[in-house]
This record gives structure tokens, sequence and C-alpha cells, in this order.
């Protein structure tokens, strides 16, 4: 799927007044995830075409961590991309979702946080950076980027009105297998709130976020995958 999109990049968000949502199963996904090692864990959320803000299932994607850093590889993300458009699904519903775990107490999202949901989700109409620490604790940032732009914190519930399919362990093991890459020389330092603030190979700083310099960017993929206006 190729070729240049010029159309207006518009998805029709249309919040709900509860905020972010989560069904049961995504919920108890994330959980694991965050649960599972002592780094930080990044995906995507995917949601129905007519309920944006509600996440039905949390996917990742190859990504190396530490315990203040997530980096995607970029091949992987253009093939979960190119996996969901063969879906039949449109950007809106698996692409605007940033969701991330933090290993310590504290959701609130770093500096680097912050820069990386700017560069990387500025060119899409509209996204979302959610966080889960390690303590339940959550964070949620609805940005729009169309007009005068703005930001807005968003609740955060689970739906437990929608169909819980069950957790799937196995399976959750075997994606956690395959797609987080630990750097096994990374030793954080721990503040007193149980937020990691230093670290590395050695006591160097904190790392990089994903897409970093020289990486695929989002507006990259999003320009030569829109045949059929998905934006």
């Amino acid at each position: 799927m190729t070729g240049q999109f010029r159309g207006p990049r518009s998805s029709r968000l249309e919040p709900s007044a509860r905020g972010l949502r989560f069904t049961p199963y995504a919920w108890a996904k994330l959980q694991w995830f965050c649960h599972r090692g002592d780094t930080e864990i990044g995906g995507f959320g995917v949601s129905p075409r007519n309920d944006l803000l509600l996440v039905e299932d949390f996917i990742t994607v190859t990504q190396a961590v530490t315990a203040v850093s997530v980096k995607f590889d970029d091949l992987a993300v253009a093939d979960y991309f190119d996996q969901q458009v063969d879906q039949g699904r449109k950007p809106p519903e698996f692409a605007r979702l940033w969701l991330h775990t933090h290993p310590g107490a504290s959701p609130t999202p770093s500096g680097t946080d912050d820069e990386t949901f700017g560069r990387v989700f500025g060119v899409s109409d509209w996204a979302v950076m959610f966080i889960l620490a390690r303590t339940g604790k959550t964070y949620a940032r609805l940005r729009f980027n169309i007009g005068p732009g703005g930001e807005t914190l968003l609740p955060v519930e689970v739906d437990y009105t929608a169909d819980f399919r069950g957790s799937d362990f196995r399976g959750w093991e075997k994606e956690y297998a395959a797609n987080v890459r630990p750097d096994p020389m990374w030793r954080p330092t721990f503040s007193g709130g149980g937020k990691a603030v230093s670290g590395g190979r050695g006591g160097g700083g904190v790392g990089v976020g994903w897409w970093g310099d020289g990486d695929l960017a989002y507006e990259d993929w999003m320009n030569g995958h829109d045949p059929m206006g998905l934006l």
C-alpha cells in the first residue's frame, strides 16, 4: 500500500463524558505487563470505530526498555500499522492511543514522555498519552492538534459493562518474550517516591524515548499508507 496522503487528518473524535475507558480484558493485560518486569513497557491501544476512547486491547511491538525509557523498533511499528490496516482498521482505531507503564509509584509523565508525545503524535489531529504506574495510579492526557489546538486531562476507568473474554497469561507471556528487550546493563536508582531518577551502564543518565533521531517518523508511515483516506 503506497501513495501520498493529501487529505485532512480528521477522525471525528467524540470523547465520552467518562473519559478514557478500558475493557476488563485490556485493563487486565496492561496490568500484567506493568508488573511483569522492572522496566517501562509501551504499546498502542486498539479501539472500536464508534468509541475511540474505549481501549479494547493493548498491543506491544518490539522495543528496547529500561526503568525510565521505551524505544520502539521502527520496522516493528510499521509492521503493526500494516497489520491493523489489513484487518480493516483505520489509524484512529489503532494509532492514536499511546499507552505505557512506569515501574515506580508515579504515573506523572517525564520530560522525555512529553517531548515524545508532542514530536511523534503532533502530526495527527488528536492523540492520547496514557501512563499506568505500578501502584495502579494513572495519567491520561488528550491533545488536539487541529484549529487552535489544546490539551485536557482525562479521567480513567474500567468499563465493566464490556464483555470479559478472560485472561490469557500464556499469550501475554509469549508476546512479552517476543517484543520486550530489557537492557541487562541498566541499573536504576529510585527516589523516595518510587520513581526511577537515574541509572544506566555504570550510573549514566536516563535513556531516550522511542523513535529517536533517525528512526522512522510517525508521519512517514502516515504519508505512505493512506490510499483510501484512512486518516
